[in-house]
C-alpha cells in the first residue's frame, strides 16, 4: 500500500508514553497461563517521556525509518530484515504491506533504557498507520497487534506491559489471562483521583544508569528456566508482591510498597544477580539504606531503576542517588511523571 500521496494530503503524528513497572515477566503467555490459577497480575505506572512517530511522504515502493540512537535505515518495500536493529518498526509497516512512506521516531527516554521504548514505538507506528489509512486507534486492538508482530519477529517469548502502558497511559494493575478464544488483559487504575496520581510524584524517581540496555538474555534465561520447572514458586510468589504492592501504593502506604518492591528485587536478584549492572546495586543499596524500594524497570541488565517511598525518604535518596550517577556518562535522574494519556494523534 502507497502511502506516499496519503501522507501528502494527511501527515500524521503520534505519541505514546513509556512505562516503569513492577512484576514483569508474568505478562509473558509462558508464565501467565501455567500460572492462571494464581491470577498473575503486572503493575505499571506509564511516564511522560513520550516517544513521538511521524509518518511522511516518501518515494513509493520504499520504507525509511529514522530513529536517535540508531543509524537510519532504508529498503525496498518488503525486504527489510526484521533482525535488524530496527526491524520491528519495519515489522509494523510490513503489516499492512505499507510503502512510500518515512516513519520518524523521537523518543524522549534515553535510547535502550529498559522503559519499553521500542514496544512504545511500535504501538505509536502501528496507531498512526491506522489513523493514516482511516481506520479506528482502538488502544486494546493497537496494543495486542503490536504485542504480535514484535513476538513474531523478536526471536524471544515476549510481554504485553509495554504495548499496554503506551496504548492507555495511566498507572495500572493489568491481569493477564486466557478469554473466550485469545489472551486478554483486564486493567486497574492505581488511583482514583487526578490529585492522588499527581501526589505520587513526590513518593517516586527514576534513575537511568547510563548504559544501553538488551533485555533478551536475562528474559530467556527466565523463560527457560521457568520451562524446565525451575523457579515456578519464586514466580508465584512475585503474583502475590505484585498485587500487594498494587494495593500498597492505592492505599498510600509507601513505607509497605517500598517493602514489597525490596523483595522482589531480591528474588529476581537470587535468579539472575546481573539483572542489576553495578550502578543498579549501588543504587539498589542506596535505596534500601534510606527506607525506599527500588526496582529494575523491564528485564534489567542495565537501563533504568525506579524507587518508591514516603516523600522525606525520597527527598534523601534523591540526593544520594545523584552523588551516585553524577561521575557516571550519562547517567542521570529523570525529569518525569505519570502519564495520564495513552495514544495522542495529532493531525497538521
Amino acid at each position: 500500500m502507497d502511502l506516499s500521496g496519503i501522507l501528502e494530503d494527511k501527515p500524521v503524528k503520534v505519541s505514546v508514553p513509556c512505562r516503569v513497572d513492577f512484576g514483569g515477566t508474568l505478562d509473558i503467555s509462558t508464565f501467565y497461563l501455567p500460572l492462571a490459577h494464581l491470577n498473575p497480575a503486572g503493575f505499571n505506572m506509564a511516564m511522560d517521556l513520550r516517544t513521538k512517530v511521524t509518518l511522511s511522504p516518501y518515494r513509493p515502493g520504499r520504507v525509511k525509518v529514522s530513529s536517535k540512537g540508531f543509524d537510519t535505515a532504508d529498503f525496498e518495500q518488503g525486504t527489510a530484515p526484521f533482525d535488524h536493529p530496527m526491524g520491528l518498526m519495519f515489522a509494523c509497516a510490513q503489516y499492512v504491506n505499507a510503502h512510500g512512506v518515512h516513519i520518524h521516531i523521537d523518543s524522549a527516554s534515553p535510547p535502550r533504557s529498559a522503559l519499553g521504548g521500542s514496544s512504545s514505538a511500535a504501538v505509536a507506528i502501528l496507531a498512526a498507520i491506522h489513523a493514516a489509512l482511516g481506520k479506528p486507534v482502538e488502544p486494546a486492538q493497537i496494543a495486542w497487534l503490536a504485542h504480535y508482530i514484535e513476538s513474531s519477529v523478536a526471536g524471544v517469548p515476549c510481554g504485553v506491559q509495554d504495548q499496554a502502558a503506551a496504548a492507555f497511559g495511566g498507572a495500572h494493575l493489568w491481569a493477564w489471562k486466557m478469554g473466550d478464544c485469545a489472551p486478554m488483559f483486564e486493567r486497574f487504575p492505581v488511583f482514583d483521583t487526578d490529585a492522588d496520581r499527581r501526589d505520587f510524584g513526590s513518593h517516586m524517581r527514576v534513575a537511568y544508569c547510563g548504559i544501553p540496555h538488551v533485555s533478551k538474555d536475562i528474559n530467556s534465561r527466565w523463560v527457560t528456566a521457568f520451562v524446565q520447572g525451575k523457579n515456578r514458586t519464586v514466580f508465584a510468589q512475585i503474583i502475590e508482591l505484585t498485587r500487594a504492592f498494587y494495593t500498597a501504593i492505592q492505599s498510600k502506604a509507601y513505607a509497605e510498597a517500598a517493602d514489597l518492591m525490596i523483595r522482589e528485587t531480591r528474588l529476581r536478584l537470587d535468579m539472575t544477580p546481573d539483572v542489576l549492572d553495578e550502578t543498579g546495586k549501588k543504587l539498589f543499596d542506596a535505596a534500601c539504606d534510606l527506607y525506599c524500594g527500588a526496582r529494575f524497570t523491564g528485564a534489567g541488565g542495565g537501563g533504568c531503576l525506579w524507587a518508591v517511598g514516603g516523600k522525606k525518604e525520597i527527598v534523601s535518596l534523591t540526593q544520594s542517588w545523584q552523588s551516585i550517577l553524577e561521575p557516571i556518562p550519562d547517567a542521570e535522574l529523570l525529569n518525569t511523571c505519570i502519564d495520564p494519556e495513552g495514544i495522542l494523534i495529532v493531525r497538521d
